[in-house]
């Protein structure tokens, strides 16, 4: 019997030490929304994520395939759609001698020609835009990639709020039937 009465202490005890805890942490928690509860005050609603009317996916490829054009870089489309989010990815190849600097003028002709703003700054060898509801992003290729193999070039497009449909999500129209 003496097993099984210390056995009940040792519960008890972790019991007690468990409720004692707990009462800490409210304790603490009441504290900290006691103290805290002066910052968190309404500041009305968030200023919109983009100004405008959104634009639509095929403007947006077609502005930023003949921004690239301009600069010697032909980029082919790839659109897609990812967890409600319209997408697109612009994909080519370019001298690897000349695809930095074709790459940078390509991204400031878009700027000073056709309205789009330096996007947030990602770090060296990232080039970022945005443009109403879109940001569009490429990395600057390694200028030494294998020999007699040109650069590859990817423009990564991503809007928020719509943009409408994309050349890969408008359905075709079904069959009449004869």
């Amino acid at each position: 019997m003496r097993r099984t009465e210390k056995t009940d202490t040792i519960v008890r005890r972790r019991r007690g030490r468990g409720a004692l805890a707990s009462l800490a942490v409210a304790a603490v928690m009441t504290a900290t929304a006691t103290a805290c509860g002066a910052p968190f005050q309404d500041l009305g609603p968030l200023p919109p994520r983009f100004s405008g009317p959104p634009l639509p996916a095929d403007a947006v490829v077609s502005e930023l395939t003949s921004v690239l054009a301009a600069e010697g870089i032909t980029v082919a489309r790839q659109p897609s759609e990812v967890l409600g989010r319209c997408t697109e990815r612009l994909t080519g190849r370019h001298a690897p001698a000349t695809v930095d600097s074709a790459l940078r003028a390509a991204v400031g002709r878009a700027r000073s020609e056709h309205g789009w703003q330096a996007g947030p700054d990602l770090g060296n060898g990232t080039l970022t835009l945005t443009k109403g509801n879109w940001t569009a992003l490429t990395a600057v290729p390694s200028p030494e990639p294998a020999q007699g193999i040109e650069s590859l070039v990817i423009v990564s497009l991503t809007c928020v709020d719509g943009g409408g449909p994309t050349a890969a999500t408008t359905p075709a129209p079904a069959p009449t039937p004869s």
